[in-house]
């Protein structure tokens, strides 16, 4: 039939994909809407502050499932949302988190200040993309702030349909109207409480309706209803309207979005188009570190230039959050990150030192076979590590077909095994080509990370990031990028 099985919309060399999809609680299949592209969301962050090791867990599951895709021969539009605006709620116990950042910068709440700030750790958390083997390029990344009239828009059809009900303080969502609400995880309604996004009001016709529209008479848009704020469910769903279409094939998003904003979405969407939202729902589960989560309060946040300052490759990272799989909890330490590493390193230098002036062959197709087949059970990319190195300790396998075996499976994996990629990416600049007060704070810094001083490491890693260069931890030494 060619490369296409039309039928069932996969190249017809490649086993079928199996994803565990939350709305059915099931492992099944992939049956995308169309074989032509595959329509991606996947619930974005809430710049209002540094993304944290566990921020970033999701984005690097979404680029596993995004380059399979892929490599199963499809074409792919992911869309990733931003969320740049809060509610600004004047309960401190329940205070959104972009009013939490405004207060910390010290800066006064304003829809500008709001945009500034989301796009000040908009930047940080892109520039950390790429460092996990992540290209920003492939994905859509919305800011909310930019679809408010579509957010009106999606509100005002809602409230059209007889799904959306005014009080005092805000426009919302009648759940009760909705068939079926909380299927997404099948939710127990009963001990499901109020999101701290959104406050509690007495004028609620239950108490899982939740807010389309959020009045505030000081800051927010113009709408029908009053000045205000869209809630923070209708900010997605609008959007993935927008850029993707009323249905999708794969909504993706951390397990704790399950029981009120994906099943708030879903209500929103459905009740809306009265059609399926998403085909697959692809939740990912939490990381922890030392066994805690990982929060401010308890002073355990670690951050992706954190492995960097202690002389560890940033993709040990990803390394690390492939050696489990995607709906298993995973318990950060920096014992387990610096195995990751030393692990990533071996990888590292058999491929660029001892593989490379080897010949050109192809892959081995007995490997790739096993290796596509423990992809397509559900992303086990444990087991496919485990494969990788079977293949690098394999003594009967020529030194050539390693390289090109290691070589396709890294299309997935992305742990970095081509230099023409990692340079064109980098834009590694030459220690001989640096400034000389570049290159100097570049020697302080190695001498400072061999001290264990990562206090001064981190200064003048700042340091180098005022001249416009970055600097990351390579098995050859410091690499040095031009902004």
């Amino acid at each position: 039939m060619g490369f296409f099985d039309l039928m069932k919309g996969r190249p017809s060399n490649m086993p079928p994909l199996q994803f565990h999809n939350t709305l059915s609680n099931a492992t099944e299949i992939f049956t995308p809407l169309s074989f032509l592209q595959i329509k991606m969301y996947t619930c974005g962050p809430t710049a209002y502050d540094r993304q944290h090791i566990g921020n970033l867990f999701p984005a690097v599951v979404a680029d596993v499932l995004h380059r399979t895709l892929v490599r199963w021969g499809y074409t792919v539009k992911q869309v990733t949302n931003i969320t740049d605006f809060g509610h600004l709620s004047e309960d401190e116990a329940s205070e959104d988190k972009m009013t939490k950042g405004l207060k910390r910068e010290g800066l006064e709440p304003s829809l500008a200040n709001m945009r500034a700030l989301a796009e000040k750790y908009t930047a940080l958390f892109l520039e950390d993309l790429p460092l996990l083997g992540i290209n920003p390029k492939y994905i859509l990344f919305p800011r909310a702030s930019d679809y408010i009239l579509d957010q009106v828009a999606l509100v005002k059809t809602l409230e059209q349909k007889g799904y959306a009900y005014r009080t005092s303080d805000g426009i919302y969502f009648d759940v009760a109207k909705f068939t079926n609400y909380g299927k997404l995880g099948n939710i127990d309604l009963a001990g499901l409480k109020e999101g701290a996004r959104v406050e509690g009001n007495a004028e609620k016709h239950g108490p899982h309706d939740f807010a389309l529209w959020k009045f505030d008479g000081k800051l927010g848009w113009p709408s029908p209803w009053g000045q205000g704020f869209p809630g923070w469910h209708i900010e997605c769903t609008a959007m993935i309207f927008k850029l993707l279409g009323k249905q999708i094939d794969i909504h993706m998003g951390g397990v704790d979005l399950i029981p009120t904003h994906h099943n708030n979405e879903i209500a929103q969407a459905e009740a809306a188009t009265g059609k399926q939202f998403s085909r697959h729902w692809i939740h990912n589960a939490h990381i922890t570190i030392e066994g805690k989560k990982i929060s401010k309060s308890l002073g355990n946040t670690v951050y992706l230039h954190n492995l960097t300052d202690r002389g560890l490759h940033p993709r040990a990272l990803r390394y690390w959050f492939l050696t489990g799989t995607y709906r298993t909890p995973m318990n950060f330490t920096w014992e387990a990150i610096e195995g990751a590493n030393t692990a990533l390193m071996r990888l590292q230098r058999f491929f660029f030192e001892e593989l490379a002036n080897v010949p050109r062959a192809p892959a081995q197709e007995a490997f790739l076979t096993e290796f596509h087949a423990r992809i397509a059970n559900d992303l086990d990319t444990p087991r496919a590590l485990a494969l990788l190195w079977e293949l690098v300790r394999d003594p009967n396998i020529p030194p050539a077909v390693k390289r090109a075996s290691l070589f396709e499976a890294d299309k997935i994996l992305g742990l970095g095994f081509s230099e023409t990629h990692a340079k064109t990416t980098l834009r590694v600049t030459a220690q001989s080509d640096l400034p000389e007060d570049v290159a100097g704070f570049v020697a302080e810094r190695e001498k400072a990370r061999e001290a264990k001083d990562f206090a001064r490491a981190d200064a003048l890693r700042a340091q180098i990031e005022e001249k416009g260069f970055d600097v990351k931890y390579t098995p050859s030494g410091p690499q040095i990028t031009k902004r």
